[in-house]
């Protein structure tokens, strides 16, 4: 008899398209993900102890740069004019006070001169000093007139030549670098920053011991469901991904508690930094971590975590004589 008509019986060759591929594999990457944050809560206490060790970790260096960026902002190069400050001799008269502030004003070398006379700095003296109550038992006023004097060429050589040719001034008495501090300051900055480099691979080897020591414990706790999946035809690709995942977690989310500790730690040192700073300089806002260093200590979480998990797993399968 004929089989024309009837339809063929047996397994039917099907085509997957390249697009099936990629969105099985995004799902199987999401099923994977989702499972390691649920093996994660179900350890709340082991999981919890680990990502307090890691943001502390990890908030020590981040808690540094974001001082030193905060301290850099009174750099002289950082909206902080070097001035000169002239104190005038205190035998002179007001009229000659006012008339040597006048003549510096005709100077092409410098930028602006502001006049704080002796009866405006015992003023302020008073009302921003311990020692202002001695003031006013005093017959006269001891304070010297002094003149602020901005240069217009802030290079290092000019503000020393000027700095002498001032000192010859007979109505000078003394003269003092108003920004000299911040030069102190800038190299201490400097110093500060490459201290913290040294720190930040330091707290990094600890990061990434701490999560292969941490994954290993996981994979030993699921041994024999490895060792099953193997023997049933699992890659080894297969077997991995969870565990990167829960690298990868336990890397960003210790990252973000260090970055809470971060905030809080700042918000600590805020008023007595601030109260500080403006004995020198005046106005001071302490701002947050930036975008640069959020951003580097997210990345630097995920790929350290990625790391440690990477190697413990690799460890762990090469002891079951398995191909990574």
């Amino acid at each position: 008899m004929s089989n024309q008509g009837h339809p063929t019986r047996g397994a039917r060759h099907l085509e997957v398209t390249r697009w099936q591929r990629v969105t099985h594999w995004l799902k199987q990457h999401q099923i994977e993900s989702k499972d390691a944050l649920k093996r994660l809560g179900h350890n709340r206490v082991a999981s919890t102890v680990t990502l307090l060790l890691l943001g502390v970790v990890l908030a020590v260096p981040t808690f540094v740069y974001s001082l030193v960026g905060n301290l850099q902002q009174l750099s002289p190069g950082a909206n902080v004019e070097p001035q000169l400050a002239l104190y005038l001799d205190p035998a002179l008269e007001t009229n000659a006070v006012d008339t040597f502030s006048r003549s510096l004003l005709l100077r092409d070398d410098l930028l602006s001169v502001e006049l704080i006379s002796s009866d405006v700095g015992a003023s302020e003296f008073q009302s921003y000093s311990d020692l202002g109550e001695v003031m006013a038992l005093l017959d006269d006023n001891p304070l010297p007139a002094v003149v602020l004097v901005t240069p217009k060429d802030q290079s290092s050589d000019t503000l020393a030549s000027l700095r002498e040719r001032m000192m010859s001034l007979p109505q000078v008495e003394s003269v003092e670098f108003d920004v000299e501090w911040l030069k102190r300051l800038d190299v201490t900055l400097g110093s500060l920053l490459k201290m913290s480099f040294v720190l930040t691979l330091l707290m990094g080897a600890t990061v990434l011991l701490v999560i292969t020591n941490t994954i290993r414990t996981l994979i030993s706790s699921r041994q024999e469901e490895i060792e099953v999946s193997l023997l049933i035809g699992a890659s080894a690709a297969w077997v991995r991904r969870p565990f990167l995942y829960a690298g990868v977690l336990y890397g960003l989310l210790g990252a973000l508690v260090s970055l809470m500790m971060v905030y809080l730690s700042l918000a600590l040192v805020e008023a007595p930094l601030r109260d500080l700073i403006q004995l020198y300089v005046g106005r001071f806002s302490l701002e947050g971590p930036s975008v640069v260093l959020v951003s580097g200590l997210l990345l630097g979480g995920v790929i350290i975590g990625w790391i440690g998990a990477f190697i413990a797993v690799s460890r762990q399968m090469g002891q079951l004589q398995q191909p990574v």
